[in-house]
């Protein structure tokens, strides 16, 4: 038998094949469990049959508006019940998502709508005022509905019509546009920009649907799972928890504001046993009087990504019980593609040793097809000794499409045949990869390579530092050295800036430590991410002044 056997007589078709998409999540969850709850939001409680009903009717609803296959539908709104359904609704319409980073400024709400030629804009009413101030140089200006959603505070009406009333115009039997091809764009995801315009990174529904299995398959995540949202829907879709959530017929836990009182009351009140969070909210919860009052009721496990997570707040989350993952991932990947599985024979090693080899990113998951740490022009990979610095490199059908309206942009990404995204790594013997820094964030002191995230973890050691950050200041002999930003807990006395340095210096190469040492309280995203950029601009580092010759 030749290989023209297993292709003669064996074509695709209608029932063999479809094109991969996460919206087909939402009807399984409607007809095999219409009556579990879906969505949690204070009082509401809201069906799986309720939710696909809502979906439908905001799909229907748009494409009575006039909105057509390929048109930016946007919503500026936090973790609520109006951006899940927006998930589903919006896809279904033929458009493409674009969730907003509630943080911007009105200029960067503004430059999305435009860069994105925006059609409909939804708006929680808290962030009224913020759209109608990005919408007032507007010249196309999209449909603004107002969601007046239940849990937010009193705000203006600048929308033609509210959510609710938009919804009634829709149809709860509309069948959907479904997507031609699953390389057609479902979600648009800017980047978060510092002097410079962020970058629109375009996911597919392909993409989207494999990160979803994904996070379900590298998770192990069961059968309906109560998912608490404290990482923020515009960060990425969520990392894809939207529709993975909804894949494994679990509900969604809706949190306007995260704090570690609010986190620890939905895991008594609700059932929560699965987050996500950013390392800022994990030293948050760490350091809350409220994870002292009773024990876990149930197992609650914690993805966590974003900035390397200190060691100090794993070993503390781990020892109240939590199961913490650590992840790695980034907006052009739509998810965490590596993680840092955890080894059985771990588990007989000091509580601190574990909680030092989970700080790293790990491997890749089953999603990924790439991953290297290479040196970025010749993509020749580092040794495996722990030390070597490259670049992190990935490669998959999990990664973006590329950037909108920015050919440059995503050639440079992709150059080689493998994403570059900016991070710098090293590769331990055991295969497992640490990132040391991002690119920017590398400080080069009398031509040695200081690792701002070495620097800090020795930071979040001492009992006094609620969050560190460090960024390059310039030096007239050594070109630059390490500048500490440093936010404290409440309630502690505070050292002294020699105080602090001399604690550095007990555990680093003093050339590492800080030379000086700036209390503040430190600059944060939507996501919880520290803007290193803006702490750059005030130690007047290389960086800052690069950043602003290109502006």
């Amino acid at each position: 038998m030749n290989a023209a056997s297993y292709v003669h007589g064996l074509d695709r078709n209608e029932a063999n094949h479809m094109p991969l998409t996460p919206l087909h999540f939402l009807d399984r969850c409607a007809e095999q469990f219409p009556e579990r709850i879906a969505i949690v939001h204070g009082a509401l409680r809201q069906t799986w049959e309720e939710t696909r009903n809502r979906c439908r009717r905001l799909a229907s609803a748009l494409e009575r508006r006039g909105i057509t296959r390929g048109d930016t539908v946007s919503i500026l709104a936090p973790n609520t019940p109006a951006v899940i359904e927006a998930h589903f609704g919006v896809p279904l319409s033929g458009a493409v998502l674009n969730t907003i980073n509630c943080r911007l400024d009105a200029d960067g709400v503004r430059f999305i709508l435009r860069h994105s030629e925006c059609k409909a804009l939804l708006v929680d009413r808290e962030f009224a005022e913020l759209a109608a101030g990005a919408l007032e140089s507007l010249h196309d200006k999209p449909l603004v509905i107002d969601i007046a959603d239940l849990e937010a505070p009193p705000g203006p009406s600048i929308g033609e019509l509210e959510y609710e009333a938009f919804l009634a115009e829709g149809d709860p039997c509309f069948e959907g546009v479904w997507p031609l091809d699953e390389w057609d764009a479902i979600a648009l995801n800017y980047t978060s920009g510092t002097t410079s315009d962020p970058k629109g990174v375009v996911a597919s529904h392909r993409g989207t649907y494999l990160m979803s299995m994904l996070q379900l398959v590298d998770w192990c995540v069961p059968n309906a799972p109560v998912y608490l949202w404290t990482l923020p829907m515009f960060h990425a879709n969520g990392w894809c928890f939207t529709w993975a959530i909804t894949a494994a017929c679990g509900t969604h836990v809706c949190l306007r504001k995260v704090s570690a009182e609010s986190i620890y009351a939905a895991i008594r009140d609700f059932g929560v046993d699965h987050f996500c969070a950013a390392p800022i909210v994990l030293s948050m919860m760490a350091n809350s009087p409220a994870a002292e009052c009773e024990p876990l009721p149930r197992t609650v496990r914690i993805r966590t990504a974003g900035s390397p997570p200190p060691a100090t707040v794993l070993k503390i989350i781990g020892e109240f019980g939590f199961t913490v993952d650590h992840v790695y991932g980034i907006t052009e990947s739509m998810g965490t593609a590596v993680s840092c599985f955890f080894r059985e024979e771990w588990q007989s090693l000091p509580i601190e040793e574990q909680a030092r080899l989970k700080a790293r990113q790990g491997n890749r998951a089953a999603g990924l097809e790439g991953l290297r740490v290479a040196d970025p022009d010749t993509l020749e990979p580092v040794p495996f000794d722990g030390h070597t610095q490259g670049e992190l490199l990935l490669k998959g059908n999990v990664l973006m499409k590329g950037y909108l309206k920015n050919e440059a942009a995503t050639r440079d990404a992709f150059k080689g045949g493998w994403f570059h995204s900016g991070d710098v790594a090293v590769v331990h013997p055991d295969g497992y990869i640490q990132i040391t820094d991002r690119s920017k964030d590398v400080i080069i002191s009398g031509g040695e390579n200081i690792s701002s995230v070495e620097v800090e973890d020795v930071l979040h050691r001492h009992a006094a530092v609620l969050f560190a950050a460090v960024v390059a200041q310039p030096d007239p002999r050594w070109g630059e050295v390490p500048c500490a930003f440093v936010e404290l807990k409440q309630g502690v006395m505070a050292p002294t800036e020699q105080e602090l340095i001399a604690f550095c210096r007990e555990q680093l190469a003093h050339y590492k430590c800080p030379a000086r040492v700036v209390y503040c309280v430190l600059p944060k995203t939507g996501t919880g991410k520290i803007q290193k950029f803006k702490l750059r601009e005030q130690a007047g580092s290389r960086e800052a002044i690069a950043d602003l010759s290109r502006v």
